[in-house]
């Protein structure tokens, strides 16, 4: 039985389908779900955007930790948040760290399902999650043809 599920969002569709999945899981259980973004301001400032957009990164984080908050409390969930600079750890390190200090159950991941192999196994945050992770991890794919949103 999973009392305590993680789910490590970033605005994507595959983390919206994990969303769904620790709603799906948690609800019958009584179980919590605690919903983890890290901010990542390497990969956006590789995109073009200037660091000092720092405090906007963080309320654009916040905000969609919230709407994502309000979705799983919306299906009768018991929900929190927590949020991160990247700076602070690696994403994958973040959420074994977090999933062993909440005592989580289970980690529910979503993957954007890529289709060169390279892609999935060298770098990804998912895979390194997988790796690192010392609970069960529940992978979820984004349904076909969905891409990957902003934020």
């Amino acid at each position: 039985m999973y009392r305590r599920i993680l789910v490590p969002i970033d605005g994507s569709p595959a983390s919206a389908q994990g969303i769904e999945e620790a709603i799906r899981l948690a609800r019958p259980m009584r179980s919590r779900v605690r919903l983890l973004h890290a901010i990542d301001e390497l990969s956006v400032s590789r995109a073009g955007f200037a660091h000092d957009r720092s405090p906007e990164l963080r309320a654009e984080a916040t905000r969609m930790l919230a709407r994502s908050a309000e979705r799983v409390r919306s299906a009768g969930v018991e929900v929190d948040t927590v949020l991160y600079n990247e700076a602070d750890g690696t994403v994958a390190s973040l959420v074994a760290e977090e999933a062993r200090c909440w005592h989580a159950d289970l980690i529910i991941a979503g993957a954007r399902g890529r289709r060169r192999l390279g892609q999935l196994l060298l770098g990804s945050s998912t895979e390194r999650i997988v790796r690192g992770a010392g609970v069960p991890v529940l992978l979820v794919h984004a349904a076909a043809g969905e891409q990957p949103a902003a934020g």
